[in-house]
């Protein structure tokens, strides 16, 4: 069961603002393109809690033990939770050499080798969010930040400014809702792991059984409870299913919890179910409670360790490191000489999260009404930055469940105060704006009314959705797609879903996009391509043609190369599925209805891949016959020149739809503009056309005042801010006198003295200035 632990998790990097994604190996962790060597660089990998975050940088280390990275003679890894205690100070040094490990001799020898080497030293700290709590991140203003004592976080914060071993390699570990761009000024890299996939999820959950009698039946049996094996694209959390299935499996039972809270009911109760008798009985749930209080109570203050012999009682501490809730570790001592102490530290993230909700529910000191508050769903995105983020579900899956055997077993607490809390909770989700909710709240919404199982809750809130829901960037994991996806089939609406750069994975898209009142979905167009592809292998061709009629690409912005390639891919497939759908429907033809009703196109790409991704978009552009707005105007400017500009005119006769072409400032010159007025003509809807900042001039102007007659669709000509002369300007008036139908001509350029353009502008009033 060990070795799974060290199973490879899928490593994507990703650009903060584009959020392009790419896969990477473990190997290419440390590659930087184009880093100074003699400049710290720093790594932030980001995950949510459970993910192998510190089990990747467990196997960093190994993997250097066994002669890889060799570009660093020196590896330290730091586990933040365990030196994040503020009355904690160090020097360097004694971070380095006492806390990770400790030389048997030369320590001030190696340590000035590491000073004289920065470059050899990789830093690892993992879980950066055990660091920050509600103040700022401290500057270090040691004099001697080498040798001076400091906290940790100064400590780090000098690595981070360049003031200690300038030169090193930091990787840090951290949430993605942690806000770590706002403590490090400058990040070198960003990794994201992104969990298991369900192929990966099968793999984990039989290696886990492999040998067992029951092998088969637990996958079986934890694949048909959808919402547990969603949770299992975490690690974490997976290896908690699993655990859970094992001691179902093992009692003759044969089904398990349908939700979170219920897991980790029954995984603490496992826990501490041994001991019979009624004495031990109720000592476990003394000691159980006060380590509730405590879970919470270090949360609050964003903590998840303290010093050993701060816990209460001996009978606490031993309750705890016996039945797995804390782990021991040691704190390193300034000299021989000191006597050693000890820490403990909750042993996961999610324990500590439901220690906290069950906290709060024994508590007689927190009342029902001032339990809102850490329940409360603000309709505004910001809210008080929550630690413990998984409190709200296990909370709320609590108050529902104060009758059931599990939770009597935990606790003798009278049932009276939880049941006016639990009235409290129906109370404020009854009042609550739903439909006001941003995605994100909207999503804590949904999981704690999944937790509570409670079918008026359901209800009530899937009939309060509004039918536009949009997590448009809004990271989805496969238990939001879940509880999305239960609530949905519960409400008689009907529904539009935005899921554009959610990470969204494929089978989630499927399930979603399968609902009968999902009546229309926007979602990245390679998602999309995945899953018909996908649809098509399976023959699944009814699912396939549902999912073609609900899909909306309009309006459609192109930023990225990716965007253009996909665009190709989704016009490919419809070739493709014409053959699919004439056997499922015996149609003839079959058109894509999100490319046939494409109308308006956006084109972004900037100045280095302008040209490039431009002429492979014109390659397309006939695939589009409802296509009426042709957008080339970006604020990085595309610069699609000459070139663009007559491949553009090459497919004009296939554009009968288009009615506004925007070209401004695409360094087009007379070359283009000749190229293009050849071609004008064959527009025949034509209303708006754009040339604003080009580099037009004279002779370009001519060749457009030559074809203005015969351009009967179009009102509107912008010609501005280009190189025409008063020779220019007088052929298009010239033109325009032939041109009735054209309402407006936008031509004010600083080569056109004003006077003469004045001038224009008294012989026909449609010119403006």
């Amino acid at each position: 069961k060990n070795s799974i632990k060290a199973m490879e998790k899928e490593l994507v990097t990703c650009s903060l603002q584009r959020k392009e994604k790419a896969a990477l190996k473990r190997s290419q962790i440390f590659q930087i393109p184009g880093g100074k060597d003699s400049e710290t660089k720093v790594i932030v990998v980001l995950g949510k809690a459970g993910t192998g975050k510190s089990i990747l940088v467990q196997k960093i280390c190994q993997d250097w033990s066994n002669g890889e990275f060799s570009q660093f003679e020196f590896v330290f890894w730091f586990d933040c939770k365990q030196i994040s205690l503020p009355e904690k100070r160090y020097s360097l040094k004694d971070l380095l050499l006492e806390f990770f490990v400790k030389p048997q001799e030369g320590s001030k020898e190696i340590f000035e080798y590491i000073l004289q080497n920065p470059t050899k030293v990789l830093l690892l700290f993992d879980g950066f969010e055990g660091l920050h709590d509600h103040e700022n991140f401290p500057r270090c203003s040691a004099s001697q930040p080498e040798k001076d004592l400091c906290s940790v976080k100064e400590l780090l914060s000098g690595l981070i400014q360049k003031k200690i071993l300038n030169g090193c390699t930091l990787l840090l570990t951290a949430r993605p809702k942690d806000k770590v761009y706002q403590y490090v000024s400058k990040v070198d890299k960003t990794i994201e792991i992104v969990g298991f996939s369900p192929q990966q999820r099968e793999l984990y959950i039989t290696k886990y059984f492999e040998g067992l009698p029951y092998c088969d039946n637990a996958l079986k049996l934890i694949k048909e409870c959808e919402y547990l094996f969603s949770h299992c694209y975490s690690p974490l959390m997976c290896r908690f299913v699993c655990f859970l299935c094992e001691t179902v499996l093992e009692m003759g039972d044969k089904s398990l919890p349908s939700t979170l809270t219920t897991v980790f009911l029954k995984f603490v109760q496992q826990k501490i179910i041994p001991m019979k008798t009624d004495v031990t009985a109720m000592q476990n749930q003394e000691s159980l409670a006060v380590l509730a209080r405590i879970a919470w109570y270090l949360g609050e203050k964003h903590q998840s360790a303290m010093k050993s012999n701060l816990l209460p009682s001996k009978e606490v501490k031993e309750f705890a490191l016996k039945h797995g809730f804390f782990l021991p570790f040691a704190f390193p001592r300034h000299s021989d000489s000191e006597e050693e102490e000890f820490g403990s530290t909750f042993s996961d993230f999610v324990i500590q999260n439901f220690l906290g909700a069950l906290h709060l529910m024994l508590a007689e000191e927190i009342k029902d009404k001032s339990l809102i508050k850490y329940l409360s769903f603000p309709s505004k995105k910001k809210k008080p930055y929550n630690w413990l983020d998984l409190v709200p579900r296990f909370l709320a899956g609590l108050l529902f469940l104060q009758d059931d055997p599990c939770f009597c077993s935990l606790s003798n607490k009278d049932v009276k105060q939880s049941t006016k809390k639990q009235k409290t909770l129906l109370k404020y989700i009854r009042r609550l704006q739903i439909n006001e909710l941003c995605p994100e709240r909207l999503l804590d919404l949904l999981h704690c009314i999944y937790e509570t199982q409670n079918s008026y809750l359901l209800q009530h809130v899937a009939l309060r959705l509004k039918p536009d829901l949009s997590f448009l960037s809004v990271v989805l994991t496969p238990p939001d797609v879940h509880v999305l996806h239960y609530i949905l089939k519960r409400s008689r609406k009907e529904f539009s879903l935005d899921l554009r750069n959610s990470s969204i994975d494929m089978q989630g898209l499927k399930d979603l996009v399968g609902l009968k009142n999902v009546a229309s979905f926007r979602a990245s167009l390679s998602d999309t391509v995945r899953l018909w592809k996908s649809l098509e292998l399976t023959k699944d061709y009814e699912l396939l043609r549902a999912s073609t009629e609900k899909f909306v690409l309009d309006p459609f912005k192109a930023k990225t190369m990716k965007d253009i390639s996909d665009l190709s891919d989704l016009v490919e497939m419809q070739e493709k599925m014409i053959n699919c759908v004439q056997d499922a429907s015996g149609c003839s033809s079959y058109e894509i209805p999100a490319i046939k009703n494409l109308r308006k196109l956006e084109f972004a790409l900037g100045p280095v891949c302008g040209l490039q991704g431009f002429l492979k978009l014109v390659e397309i552009l006939a695939a589009f016959p409802s296509l009426q707005h042709l957008d080339l105007d970006a604020l990085s400017e595309n610069g699609i020149g000459d070139e663009g500009a007559k491949s553009l005119s090459e497919v004009f006769p296939t554009l009968t739809s288009l009615e506004t072409l925007n070209l401004s400032q695409n360094k087009i010159t007379d070359v283009g503009a000749e190229k293009l007025a050849t071609a004008l003509p064959s527009l025949s809807s034509l209303k708006t056309l754009s040339l604003y900042n080009n580099n037009i001039c004279d002779f370009g102007a001519e060749n457009l005042a030559k074809v203005l007659p015969v351009m009967s669709s179009l009102r509107v000509l912008d010609v501005q801010y280009n190189k025409i002369t008063g020779v220019g300007a007088q052929q298009l008036t010239d033109s325009l006198r032939k041109c009735p139908h054209i309402k407006n001509l936008v031509m004010w350029n600083p080569t056109i003295p004003y006077g003469v353009l004045e001038h224009l502008q008294q012989l026909d009033s449609r010119i403006s200035v």
